[in-house]
């Protein structure tokens, strides 16, 4: 059972949560996540694939808060998708060390750059957004362990598919996981550039 094997206090949480048993895709994903490769996750909707982004963040990140660059990454396609996932993340790091920040379009980039510089686990953001902070020096990627994408596919749209490109291209190294309901060709191409040797699970 994939929730067996997750750090321990990510287990207190579900127990807590009262989320007792992995949906299919969940006992098929977790495993490949939790083992570092880059994989393509595809699964119809209501599979468990957000929660599943949700926990395979917080086991890479062991569950804690370290340092003050990002370690997790999480791009979605609009702003009330960026909220809606922070507030799924912050129901299971309620009481943890983790910080989670959502970069938004309509604030001011410098005070962004500064709140992000104070100290942030897991960032969430916009393709465009998160990439006006790349090129501005917003965000150090030298401690970025996972970069996952949601509901990827919005990313056949050209200004989202040409800001990840330009993200991408910033960062040595790290796991991607990319999350879709289907595996759209231009989803595949990312294998030429980032997705290197990916996995695949498909529910």
């Amino acid at each position: 059972m994939p929730f067996k094997k997750l750090h321990s206090d990510i287990q207190e949480k579900l127990e807590y949560l009262e989320i007792v048993t992995p949906t299919p895709f969940q006992s098929k994903s977790i495993p490949v996540i939790k083992s570092g490769s880059n994989v393509y996750c595809t699964a119809a909707k209501d599979s468990g694939k957000t929660t599943t982004l949700i926990l395979t963040t917080l086991q890479k990140l062991k569950y804690e808060a370290v340092g003050t660059l990002p370690r997790a990454i999480v791009l979605v396609e609009n702003k009330e998708r960026a909220l809606e996932l922070y507030d799924a993340f912050l129901t299971y790091t309620q009481h943890n060390s983790l910080r989670v920040y959502v970069g938004l379009e309509h604030v001011y980039l410098d005070l962004q750059k500064s709140e992000i510089f104070e100290g942030v686990d897991i960032l969430i953001s916009t393709p465009e957004t998160m990439n006006k902070l790349f090129l501005s020096n917003g965000v150090g990627t030298s401690q970025l362990m996972i970069f996952s994408v949601d509901d990827a596919e919005f990313l056949v749209q050209k200004t989202a598919y040409n800001a990840l490109m330009s993200i991408t291209q910033s960062i040595d190294k790290c796991q991607y996981v990319l999350y879709s309901e289907k595996m759209h060709p231009i989803l595949k191409r990312f294998e030429s550039y980032f997705m290197v040797y990916p996995k695949k699970v498909t529910i």
